[in-house]
């Protein structure tokens, strides 16, 4: 890890090995602004009108990785994260700690581990409730996409007895437009292409298989994340949810639902982040080809 400017943020960390980086603001957040391979363009979308911005009490998007706490409400999923994060080096992991939001008592944390010789990286997304009062809550992480790519995630193929009953989820925005072309609910996979001259859709989804993945010209991120059967997920039991406008598309996973005790109670959720090249989503048997083999 090394100490570096970035964006206009003067306090940032990089961490790298001789394949990606990834940069994180110390300045705001906890976020995590850059992911890529050395010397190329950033995974990550990057709010121009944000760069280097801090303080103040209006919530910005920044762009770039960042840690929610679902469901989503206004004003509570909407504290700012424009204050200085608390960041420290512990082995091979960077943790970053960020004060206690004073609107709900809640403190976010992120633990970084970049593998020393893969384009892998683990994150660890920690919500705490620091507050005199139980809170239901799920840990929900969301990557900023640059744009121009589409998003992918899997249909559920789990058998039901009989296959008399559902297994699949799949939730809908009021804004979404079931007949949108960027939307495409195929046999096996959903996909969502953003698009610059369209504006707002989403789409959540119950994945059991772990995996969801954002594929951009010949490069795939793909995440992978520990799905639980039987218990509560947010939004109707969403487990990941690709939402896109005109500027970018998010790539969002959701652990379940928890009740986090007073004065301490915890909970966790742990993405695994892998980048490749040479890959081209064009339809459903290119992403049995060249995803599925990756998982």
């Amino acid at each position: 890890m090394e100490r570096v400017s970035y964006g206009g943020w003067p306090n940032c960390c990089r961490l790298a090995n001789d394949q990606i980086e990834l940069i994180v603001t110390t300045d705001v957040g906890p976020r995590i602004i850059r992911f890529g391979f050395l010397g190329e363009e950033n995974e990550f979308y990057e709010a121009p009108e944000h760069r280097g911005r801090t303080g103040g009490d209006e919530w910005r998007i920044y762009g770039g990785h960042r840690l929610w706490h679902s469901p989503e409400a206004k004003p509570r999923s909407y504290a700012p994260d424009n204050s200085p994060v608390e960041a420290r080096m512990e082995g091979d992991t960077l943790h970053l700690i960020q004060p206690v939001e004073a609107l709900t008592g809640i403190q976010k944390e992120l633990e970084i581990r970049l593998l020393p010789d893969e384009p892998r990286v683990q994150v660890l997304h920690r919500l705490r409730n620091t507050g005199v009062w139980p809170v239901e809550a799920a840990a929900w992480a969301l990557s900023v996409m640059a744009p121009g790519g589409v998003g992918i995630a899997p249909h559920s193929q789990q058998a039901t007895p009989g296959n008399l009953l559902p297994n699949r989820v799949v939730v809908l925005w009021p804004y979404t437009d079931t007949a949108d072309p960027r939307l495409c609910l195929g046999s096996r996979y959903a996909r969502l292409h953003q698009d610059p001259e369209r504006g707002p859709i989403k789409i959540g989804m119950s994945v059991d298989d772990g995996w969801c993945a954002y594929a951009r010209r010949d490069h795939l991120f793909l995440k992978r994340f520990n799905y639980v059967e039987g218990l509560c997920y947010p939004d109707s039991g969403c487990s990941v949810e690709i939402y896109t406008n005109q500027e970018f598309l998010e790539l969002e996973t959701l652990g379940p639902l928890r009740l986090l005790a007073p004065e301490g109670g915890t909970l966790e959720h742990l993405e695994q982040w892998s980048l490749h090249r040479g890959v081209a989503i064009t339809d459903e048997a290119s992403i049995e080809q060249a995803v599925l083999p990756l998982l």
